[in-house]
């Protein structure tokens, strides 16, 4: 069972409480280059993102943000190192949220400055915490990088906008360690009330990184932890959406979109299937409606194994079949299969409106 945190407002989307789980990404332009930025975010924006984060290394890119939120439709968080006065201006000029470790920027009174400007506008503060970037004392403390070692790290941070009077928090406690991550944030959502932020942080290319984000982020979800999860990828970011999505859908908390079915294939296969599967996958991207799509190499026992769902091809020799929910609906030619099952597809997603 999911844990019910705190709620939090960002933007024109909540997280936390009985919200859906939010998918974020990070653009990977320089954020100087206002339009490439936008173009970027657009794209994530068709995909399905929910959040997106810019980095704002210096004034510069502070004040890009007020131009790309203008032209954007989600909400904009600003990741920031060190500098209050780019959290300052960051919120000035228009971020749904910041994302900075109030431990880092200094004297109180620069601390004290950021929250003041976070609460005048509402804005919510991410408290980000990398095992690569643990200070000294805290390594010293636990020999190395454990999960008690990140989760104190978070924890002084909270405490420090505690003692100001802020609670609109969010934490992620990344590490590229699969089972540290795991650990930490089980240890962290024993500890705190407040939003979590989900990720394997650094987790590599999009091959090895789906896997690795698959397991870590997929295992905290099952155990009920996360409230936001980042697929971090080495690629396009908008892999990291499409990575994130399917996480989503395939422990059932994401109830839009299509999931699809499709054997590996076998020596009975006489149908080119895995360019029939590509093909379905990409013609299928836009639909919302939550639908189930089969592609089955076997016309013997592809109906029947993947009977759950709501819509499939099974392949032949030369041909193919279309059933539904198990049951033969028609023979088509081998050409017409994937036309002939958009053409179903498209009907099913009608009937609802």
């Amino acid at each position: 069972m999911r844990k019910i945190t705190c709620e939090v407002k960002i933007g024109n989307k909540k997280i936390g409480g009985n919200n859906p789980i939010l998918v974020q990404s990070m653009t990977n332009t320089d954020t100087h280059d206002i339009e490439k930025t936008i173009e970027q975010i657009k794209r994530l924006e068709a995909e399905g993102c929910d959040i997106i984060r810019v980095a704002v290394p210096d004034m510069k890119a502070a004040e890009a943000i007020k131009e790309i939120k203008k032209n954007i439709n989600i909400p904009l968080v600003a990741d920031i190192h060190f500098d209050y006065r780019l959290a300052i201006k960051s919120i000035e000029n228009g971020a749904d949220k910041i994302r900075i470790n109030p431990g880092n920027i200094g004297k109180e009174e620069n601390i004290k400055k950021v929250v003041e400007m976070a609460k005048e506008r509402g804005i919510p503060i991410r408290i980000g915490v990398n095992s690569g970037s643990l200070k000294k004392e805290i390594l010293n403390k636990y020999k190395g990088v454990t999960a008690e070692a990140v989760v104190e790290s978070a924890l002084k941070n909270v405490l420090i906008l505690e003692k100001l009077g802020f609670y609109d928090i969010v934490i992620s406690l990344k590490t590229p360690n699969v089972p540290l991550t795991i650990e930490a944030y089980k240890l962290a959502s024993s500890k705190v009330n407040y939003p979590l932020h989900v990720g394997i942080t650094e987790a590599g290319t999009i091959e090895a990184g789906t896997i690795k984000s698959a397991i870590g982020i997929g295992t905290l979800l099952y155990l009920g932890i996360g409230d936001t999860i980042r697929v971090s990828l080495t690629g396009d970011p908008v892999h990291e959406i499409r990575v994130g999505k399917q996480i989503l859908r395939s422990l059932g908390l994401l109830k839009e979109g299509v999931e699809i079915i499709s054997c590996p294939t076998c020596g009975r296969t006489k149908i080119d299937l895995i360019k029939l599967a590509e093909e379905v996958e990409k013609r299928t991207m836009h639909i919302k409606k939550p639908l189930k799509v089969a592609v089955m190499g076997c016309a013997v026992n592809g109906p029947g194994e993947a009977k759950e769902a709501d819509i499939g091809i099974a392949g032949g020799d030369g041909e193919g079949l279309i059933f539904k929910k198990g049951k033969v609906y028609k023979k088509v030619k081998e050409k017409d299969l994937v036309d002939e099952l958009m053409k179903e597809i498209e009907r099913l997603v009608k009937e609802d409106f």
